[in-house]
């Protein structure tokens, strides 16, 4: 059950910084789509071999053939991974860390509301962010691709590329969720809830960056993530995916139970 009196409240706090955020991908998005061009992808490469190692750590790779490919490769292997998970970790920890750090969880309790419900409304206020942060960015996709170069991008290709990402993103925002409600200080919510994600994304940069790096792939759960693979429907990359959507909703029932059960000394 979720508390329509706290939802609302604490959406509005999301909307300022989702529009931040669509603020800074809307730059991205438009101005990496539209450098795409075919006559000049060679060009392109180029760059990518005078870098390799760099341009490989944050995901990024030559030979896109086509449209889809190429906003992949630029795309995917950092804006769309780094932005949405800062999102999941500022949200995350100021849903009720926050509160319990301040000692105004008697505020959100005064009211004759289960803890339950308190749980699951900063929980769906969460989930909320990042769906619509999400959102925004598929249609922005979709728009400047359509306005730009028409017929380029099969619709179906990226929504499920896009389902991808949503199903990693929630998993991110599980763990943020789950730190906020193990500790009761933010400092602790913020070391553990940005800690994990960024270390795994540096190991993730490790593991892209060469032959010698690889197997640090295994140790980090980004590379359930595989956009090339759900776009050519590989049953390993598809069931990566779902794997993280799992794990999400695991970590999401953990952090209700253990808020629900905390002793919040109020």
């Amino acid at each position: 059950m979720i508390q329509l009196t706290l939802y609302k409240r604490e959406m509005k706090n999301s909307i300022k910084i989702l529009c931040l955020f669509a603020a800074v991908l809307s730059l991205y998005v438009t101005m990496i789509i539209r450098m795409y061009d075919p006559k000049m992808m060679a060009s392109l490469d180029q760059f990518y071999e005078a870098m390799p190692e760099l341009m490989s750590a944050v995901g990024m790779e030559a030979g896109a053939t086509s449209l889809i490919g190429f906003m992949i490769s630029y795309l995917y292997g950092f804006i769309f991974l780094v932005f949405p998970m800062i999102f999941c970790i500022v949200r995350g920890n100021g849903l009720l860390a926050k509160y319990m750090d301040k000692g105004s969880m008697v505020t959100l309790l005064a009211a004759p509301v289960k803890r339950s419900t308190v749980a699951v409304t900063q929980m769906s206020v969460l989930i909320s962010g990042i769906v619509l942060l999400l959102l925004y960015s598929t249609g922005l996709e979709l728009v400047v691709a359509s306005t730009s170069y028409p017929g380029e991008l099969a619709v179906s290709d990226l929504l499920k590329v896009n389902a991808a990402l949503l199903c990693l993103q929630l998993f991110i925002g599980g763990i943020c969720y789950l730190a906020s409600c193990l500790f009761s200080e933010t400092r602790y919510s913020i070391a553990c809830g940005a800690g994990i994600p960024a270390l795994m994304y540096v190991l993730q940069m490790l593991a892209n960056a060469g032959e010698k790096t690889e197997a640090v792939k295994y140790a980090t759960f980004f590379t359930l993530f595989d956009a090339n693979g759900v776009l050519a429907g590989d049953r390993t990359a598809v069931t990566g995916a779902v794997i993280l959507g799992i794990g999400a909703v695991a970590f999401y029932w953990a952090g209700a139970m253990v808020f629900c059960k905390k002793d919040l000394h109020i």
